[in-house]
C-alpha cells in the first residue's frame, strides 16, 4: 500500500478543476500542505459546509444557500430588467462590473444542435414564463459571442418578439469571447453600449 496514496488521490480530484492540470494540482497540493494549519484544514470545513449548503436559485438559477437568491428577492433589482446570461459564471462577471442593476436569468448552457441541446434541456422555458408572469419591460442578451451564443440570442429573440424589449451586449465583447474572462471596464462598456435587436 502507497504511503501517499490518500495526497495522490488529492491531486488526481484537484486535477479535475478548471484550470488546473497534474502538475499545477500536484503543486497546490503541496502548497496546502505545508501550510496545513493555514489553508488546508479551513479550506477543508469550508467546502464541507458549501457542499452541504450550497443551492441553485429556484428562480433565476444563480448558485447561494437559500431557494431564491439575494438578488431575486432585492426589492431594489425589481426595476424591470433582466439580463440572460449562459451560466453562473457569466452571472458573476456582469455583478463584478457593478453596472447592472436588474435581475438575471441563467440559461445553464446554450443552445447546440451537435451536442443535442434544445431549448428544454436549457432554462429559456422558465425564461418565457417568467417574462409572461413578471414586470419584465427589457431583456438583456449578454450570451458569449461564440456560434452557439449567437443562435441561442436569436431563438431567445424569436420567442420572446413583441412581448418585451429586446437588446444584446454590443462594443467591447469580442467574437469568441466569454464574459468570465472580461475585464469590468469591457463589460460596462458592453452594457452601457447594448442595442435593440
Amino acid at each position: 500500500m502507497s504511503s501517499t496514496r490518500d495526497i495522490d488521490a488529492l491531486i488526481d480530484m484537484m486535477a479535475k478543476l478548471p484550470g488546473l492540470g497534474p502538475r499545477s494540482a500536484r503543486r497546490a497540493v503541496l502548497h496546502l500542505i505545508r501550510k496545513r494549519a493555514l489553508l488546508l484544514t479551513p479550506l477543508s470545513d469550508v467546502m464541507q459546509i458549501v457542499a452541504a449548503t450550497a443551492r441553485e436559485c429556484m428562480n433565476c438559477g444563480n448558485v447561494g444557500t437559500t431557494d431564491i437568491c439575494d438578488i431575486c428577492t432585492s426589492q431594489k433589482r425589481g426595476n424591470g430588467e433582466l439580463c440572460v446570461v449562459e451560466d453562473v459564471a457569466d452571472l458573476w462577471a456582469m455583478e463584478r462590473s457593478g453596472v447592472f442593476k436588474g435581475r438575471y436569468h441563467v440559461l445553464g448552457g446554450t443552445l447546440s444542435a451537435l451536442d443535442a441541446i434544445g431549448p428544454e434541456e436549457l432554462r429559456i422555458p422558465r425564461l418565457i414564463d417568467r417574462v409572461a408572469t413578471e414586470d419584465i419591460s427589457e431583456v438583456v442578451l449578454a450570451l458569449n459571442a461564440t456560434i452557439d451564443g449567437q443562435t441561442t440570442a436569436h431563438y431567445i429573440a424569436d420567442q420572446l418578439d413583441g412581448q418585451v424589449t429586446l437588446t444584446s451586449l454590443a462594443q467591447g465583447v469580442p467574437i469568441g469571447g466569454e464574459l468570465d474572462y472580461l475585464d469590468d471596464g469591457t463589460i460596462t462598456a458592453a452594457m452601457r453600449a447594448r442595442k435593440a435587436l
